[in-house]
């Protein structure tokens, strides 16, 4: 199945995706015109008001870039909707991405049949990410366009399970849209995903070590500084398992190798975690990929290296 027509601006086949704190639209912006679809989470726009002053300023501004440049226009961009019981914004914020016509909508921690219709309402589509086969079908049921598929590896809140086991079984019942987290911070590795079987690479840990990133400096040299070994695994933050860098977590006084497990149904987008150190402000979120950024650039410059290194691995491919 071909990709829907939302994607035809994409200049890589990438979808930057939505950091907690960290992506706002100067980041969203400059990922759109570097030729991706760049995200971030409704709740990175507080108080809820602000969540129009940052659409505003996003679809105004690559409107504006889009007329300058006819001949490369902007990707698209998203906004990522947590659909769980404690995000008591959730209704205002879907009605913004209705009022603004949101291109695309990615949704976690729950699947919603009514908010999957509002952004049909006007040509948008929604992108449901999962951590396996359970959640992914019960997505598509609700209504769902396409899948982003979290593998093992991932930053955030990651699954468990191979890329190549999550998209091969995936692809045995479904045709649609699919995106794969895991990982990937490379050209090739967004090769090697659309190899697997998927359309997209999805990548959010190596975008936080660019210039127009809303996180703090320790944190940017602290993904160029690390590897996939200083990476821990935990539920202990949030209520849901997650990477995490490990030097972030010995800096709030606890130990990595003896945490203790999280009661899941304390879990509260209000609050921002389950521990007075807060991801992802304190407890910085990872995925294993860290190894391939070696420096702290801009998007614009990121997102070209990416393309090199995307054509140099097909070029290696058909060789």
């Amino acid at each position: 199945m071909s990709l829907p027509p939302v994607f035809n601006r994409l200049r890589l086949p990438l979808i930057a995706s939505p950091l907690f704190i960290i992506s706002n639209p100067d980041l969203v912006i400059a990922q759109c015109k570097a030729g991706i679809v760049g995200s971030f989470p409704a709740l990175n726009a507080r108080p809820g008001p602000v969540l129009e002053e940052w659409l505003k300023r996003i679809t105004s501004e690559l409107a504006e870039y889009d007329a300058k440049h006819p001949e490369a226009p902007s990707a698209p961009f998203a906004v990522n909707q947590i659909v769980h019981k404690s995000n008591d914004r959730l209704q205002h914020d879907i009605d913004m991405c209705v009022k603004y016509k949101v291109p695309i909508v990615i949704t976690s921690l729950g699947a919603q049949e009514s908010l999957n219709q509002a952004i049909h309402s006007y040509g948008g589509i929604v992108l449901h990410d999962v951590i396996n086969q359970f959640f992914a079908r019960k997505a598509i049921e609700k209504g769902a366009d396409g899948l982003i598929l979290v593998a093992s590896g991932a930053g955030g809140h990651a699954g468990v399970q191979s890329p190549f086991a999550i998209v091969q079984e995936t692809r045995e019942w479904f045709d649609g849209p699919i995106a794969l987290s895991g990982s990937i911070a490379t050209g090739g590795a967004i090769l090697a995903a659309q190899a697997m079987g998927a359309d997209l690479g999805y990548m959010g840990t190596a975008f936080i070590a660019t210039k127009e990133a809303n996180a703090a400096e320790a944190y940017k040299h602290a993904i160029v500084a690390g590897s996939a070994g200083d990476i821990v695994y935990t539920n202990l933050f949030t209520g849901v398992h997650g990477n995490y860098l490990r030097p972030s977590i010995e800096a709030a006084g606890l130990d990595p190798d003896n945490l203790p497990v999280s009661d899941p149904s304390k879990m509260n987008f209000g609050s921002g975690g389950n521990t007075k150190a807060k991801a992802w402000k304190d407890i910085w979120g990872s995925g294993q990929g860290i190894g391939a950024v070696k420096s702290v650039t801009t998007v614009a410059e990121f997102v070209d290296k990416l393309k090199r290194e995307y054509a140099e691995a097909r070029r290696r491919i058909a060789a």
